[in-house]
């Protein structure tokens, strides 16, 4: 056998590159008592317990204490988790020991049309219930891979009949017939009935390797289902405040339209009393044009956004209820990040990974055990009664036992093929958990300097538009005055309307921003990983946390 150890470092402060490495599993373990005390086989002092006389009785004894002799033995490496990177502070800002993420979500987003929002889809998204029903299916699974440990009992009867009425002769199989020693034909009748046991020994720990790999992919549908959450909590933030942006700009661009209405309408005044020319006319005309079919995309946004939102909610597509304007939307005033080593603990996605990992590290386990001979014990116990004409044998108790042994012979070489296919599907299982933890460390950065940038654009975008403002304002007098031309009002009123709307954008990207950032830290879930008796399926509506 062998098996894989984990090599740890010292610092802890990069990944290993090798951290597979082979070395020779130690034999199976002979100590079933806690402290590790060798199982004793007589009393000390004492020569060993005479066994019984009947040899059925010494065959049973035999094999059943070979197989708890062996019953403590294994194949296959036992999991122990890879070493991860570790730091303990971000690249953008500095380690602490709060986090955002410890904050729920109904806590972060104050607007209360948001709060149903994102209860409405942790109780009707379609996502969420497939989630839910995973678990529920590898929950059925374990029980399944547990029931495999114990012996399993099944039951038999029979009734046979049989009546000769031909008083010379009695038909035998194959067409033959003798000759009939009763007068009156012959009559046959037997009843039988049984109770049967089977159990295989799990002499190399097939069966829980196999109960190992099951709990762990339980366990991995577990944690899918938090990031479920986690995820659609944040993408329903997301759209929320992005149909938020859409209606800000709208009512950026209705506005803008309703300038320019004005503008044109006066301009053609002017030019019928000869003020401006037929340029200026057109000139504003074109803008104007220009603003209503901005104002017409944007409308449509607004249609389609509200759309994904409905499905987000598990709903056909519906109007979206409002609360809080864009502009409106509170900002935490810090966004702490935590430290980079709760990620392990917090994130679904890297938690799933690991037990996706330690399910394949399970498996080879289950490889290697079937190339080795499998030993199975069965028995019955049971009643029959025999009548012959007018005899009768019994009632009578039946009682049956066997032991089978079965391992495979030509196709040993084949298994063992099937064992590094385990083996290579438990690196890639590797590859991937490291991967996750990079992605990880990656988002929670990216989203960091989002968060930091996203606001100083805003603050910056805000300068802009209010010095726009007043350069329209100040263009727009002086062209009513006649000491501007049409090309400075112009101008000034399509830099404000841009700008306006970017800085829309920006402050919808900066609240996503935030959102992006909660949802790579793990979203408010506590860093305890999920026990056992934690993996009952949590429904949609009784969701809670960090979502």
């Amino acid at each position: 056998m062998r098996g894989w150890k984990e090599e740890r470092s010292t610092t802890g402060s990069r990944l290993s590159r090798r951290v597979l490495s082979w070395r020779t599993a130690q034999p199976c373990s002979l100590h079933p008592s806690p402290r590790g005390e060798p199982l004793p086989l007589r009393a000390p002092g004492r020569p060993f317990a005479t066994p019984p006389a009947s040899g059925r009785h010494k065959l049973a004894l035999a094999i059943v204490g070979l197989g708890l002799l062996f019953s403590a033995c294994k194949m296959g490496p036992d999991y122990t988790r890879p070493e991860t990177p570790t730091g303990e502070a971000w690249r953008m800002v500095p380690g602490t020991t709060e986090s955002i993420a410890n904050t729920p979500w109904w806590e972060l987003f104050k607007d209360v049309e948001l709060q149903k929002l994102i209860r409405t889809a942790l109780e009707e998204n379609l996502d969420l219930r497939v989630a839910v029903a995973n678990i529920e299916e590898f929950q059925a699974q374990l029980m399944i891979a547990k029931f495999d440990l114990v012996p399993s009992l099944d039951y038999s009867g029979h009734v046979f009949g049989y009546r000769n009425t031909n008083t010379g002769v009695f038909p035998v199989p194959g067409g033959g017939a003798l000759p009939a020693a009763s007068k009156n034909g012959l009559t046959l009748s037997h009843e039988a009935g049984s109770v049967g046991l089977k159990w295989e020994l799990d002499l190399w720990g097939r069966i829980r390797r196999n109960v190992e790999a099951t709990r762990a992919q339980l366990l991995a549908r577990t944690e899918n289902q938090r990031g479920v959450i986690i995820g659609l909590v944040g993408n329903v933030a997301q759209s929320y405040f992005t149909i938020r942006a859409l209606d800000l700009q709208v009512q950026i661009a209705a506005r803008t339209l309703k300038v320019w209405d004005e503008a044109v309408r006066l301009t053609r005044s002017r030019y019928q009393q000869g003020y401006v020319s037929k340029l200026d006319v057109d000139r504003f005309e074109a803008e104007q044009a220009g603003t209503k079919a901005q104002l017409v995309n944007l409308e449509r946004q607004v249609v389609q956004a509200e759309n994904q939102l409905s499905v987000l909610l598990g709903r056909k597509p519906m109007p979206i209820p409002r609360g809080f304007a864009l502009t409106e939307q509170p900002m935490p005033p810090a966004v702490p990040a935590g430290l980079p080593s709760d990620l392990l603990q917090r994130r679904p996605d890297i938690m799933k990974a690991e037990q996706e990992l330690a399910a394949a590290t399970a498996t080879i386990g289950v490889a290697q055990a079937l190339r080795f001979p499998q030993l199975a014990l069965t028995g019955a116990v049971g009643g029959a009664d025999l009548q012959i004409s007018s005899s009768s044998f019994g009632p009578y108790a039946t009682f049956s036992g066997a032991a089978s042994l079965t391992g495979p012979l030509f196709s040993a070489s084949a298994l063992g093929y099937q064992v590094k296919v385990s083996e290579a599907q438990a690196k890639q299982a590797l590859a991937q958990y490291q991967n996750a933890i990079l992605t990880a460390f990656k988002e929670v950065e990216d989203a960091l300097i989002a968060v930091q940038k996203t606001r100083e654009q805003r603050e910056a975008q805000e300068a802009q538009v209010a010095a726009l403002q007043s350069a329209l304002n100040l263009a727009d007098k002086r062209y009513r005055g006649g000491f501007a031309s049409y090309l400075d009002v112009l101008t000034a009123q399509r830099d404000l309307f841009q700008a306006e709307l970017g800085l829309a954008s920006t402050r919808q990207q900066n609240l996503v921003s935030v959102v992006q950032l909660y949802k790579a830290l793990g979203g408010g879930w506590s860093p305890a990983r999920p026990s056992e008796a934690e993996t009952q399926p949590v429904s949609p509506s009784g969701a809670k946390g960090g979502g």
